[in-house]
């Protein structure tokens, strides 16, 4: 292995809702989009975060190996771990050599020789798909819609297992549209094998709010369980 480093944000020991089974969850820093629902604005910036080599996070992977069970791994999520693929394909590979299973949670908005070195090495990603039309991705995320699309097409081509994800935000993706939208993905997409709707909550505010940044969701409600209920119901 070499001496890289990766940037690390925060820890999640014992991860429920990142990906299948228990998993110790990795927040990297950085990020290349600003997401308007976005929870974590302090991953964004690239020069914070801890430096850590791939190794020293393996060992505290390997603490808490006797919780995951058959299903359980290790998630990389952010910010967007791709942009630093090549210190992720260290881990994930340091973790199949330790028979820990690997998950990644990205926008699916960079592709290059490095993020496809890393995807030989990942078992599961978690694609956020986060609306269902281009001028939304444009205003709201700052990437194309073509951009995760042809990160998914790339995937199902390497028969990676894949969960879409969207978070369900009042005025902008809680309707049959933007669900359809998914459903039709997996449809087409053979390895798609889940879809998870994630309601938009703003307990994030107070980050903004220490950074002395604007939310741009402020205005927006919280997203209520009853709609999230009947969305899923078009899922099948």
């Amino acid at each position: 292995m070499s001496d890289i480093k990766g940037r690390i944000h925060s820890f999640q020991s014992l991860g429920t809702v990142d990906g299948p089974g228990i998993r110790f969850v990795v927040f990297m820093q950085g990020c290349n989009l600003r997401c308007g629902c976005c929870h974590n604005p302090d991953t964004w910036e690239m020069s914070a975060g801890t430096e850590y080599t791939a190794d020293e996070i393996l060992a505290k992977v390997l603490r808490f190996r006797e919780y995951f069970g058959k299903k359980g791994g290790i998630t990389l999520s952010g910010g967007e771990p791709l942009l630093q693929s090549e210190f992720a394909y260290e881990l994930f590979d340091l973790c199949h050599q330790n028979g820990i299973n690997t998950c990644l949670d990205t926008s699916g908005s960079i592709m290059n020789d490095s993020v496809r070195k890393l995807l030989t090495v990942t078992d599961r990603v978690l694609l956020d798909i986060k609306y269902a039309d281009e001028d939304s991705y444009r205003e709201y995320v700052g990437c194309t819609l073509a951009k995760p699309i042809e990160f998914l097409a790339y995937l199902n081509e390497q028969k990676i297992p894949v969960t879409l994800r969207q978070v369900i935000i009042p005025t902008l993706t809680d309707n049959e549209d933007s669900v359809n939208f998914l459903v039709d993905l997996r449809k087409k997409y053979e390895h798609v094998d889940k879809i998870e709707l994630l309601p938009f909550r703003k307990i994030c505010q107070v980050k903004y709010d220490e950074m002395q940044i604007d939310f741009p969701f402020a205005h927006i409600p919280a997203a209520g369980t009853d709609v999230i209920k009947i969305l899923e119901q078009l899922l099948g």
